[in-house]
């Protein structure tokens, strides 16, 4: 039977969450790119910037909590909430940097393209990882805690007054 300290991992440190938000976030960031790239080809660029900046946060939640931010499972509603609000400044980011790319280069290739999409996505996704460490998941890893303690046994000392020794300590006690 497992308990509930066992359910539970530890929290990463800083370090090592950094290392797996950069394996998970930067696989699916990866990923997306060249989902957006051949999207695009069907649809405008925005619009298939959009529908998988849906898809890939949902997906990078799910993997930064059970995998980066040693939450132990998956991710509440909330956390899809909060993590969609960094995700939506995310995409704001790109979005900006492809429209200065349009308006500095007339025809970007997609090398270029991608590098500029992979760079602005770099940058919002440091700021992305502050937030999810520090907001997103800060209480689960603190719930977390609580729960470890709470699993572990009480060591008490109880004070305890001495005993009368005389007899009429002890009826005075009585």
């Amino acid at each position: 039977m497992e308990t509930a300290q066992s359910k539970q991992q530890a929290a990463p440190g800083a370090f090592a969450a950094f290392a797996r938000f950069v394996l998970c976030g930067g696989g699916v960031g990866l990923a997306s790119s060249f989902a957006v790239a051949a999207l695009a080809s069907w649809m405008p660029w925005f619009l298939a910037n959009a529908l998988i900046a849906v898809v890939s946060t949902l997906l990078a939640t799910e993997l930064h909590a059970r995998f980066t931010f040693g939450a132990g499972g998956r991710a509440t509603w909330h956390q899809h909430a909060q993590s969609a609000g960094s995700a939506a400044a995310a995409y704001a980011v790109t979005c900006m940097a492809m429209l200065a790319l349009q308006q500095l280069v007339a025809a970007p290739g997609a090398v270029l393209e991608q590098v500029v999409y992979l760079s602005a996505s770099a940058l919002a996704g440091v700021a992305r990882f502050a937030v999810l460490r520090l907001v997103v998941f800060a209480r689960t890893r603190s719930q977390a805690a609580v729960t470890v303690r709470a699993a572990r046994p009480l060591n008490a000392t109880v004070a305890r007054a001495s005993a009368p020794t005389s007899p009429a300590a002890l009826c005075r006690a009585a």
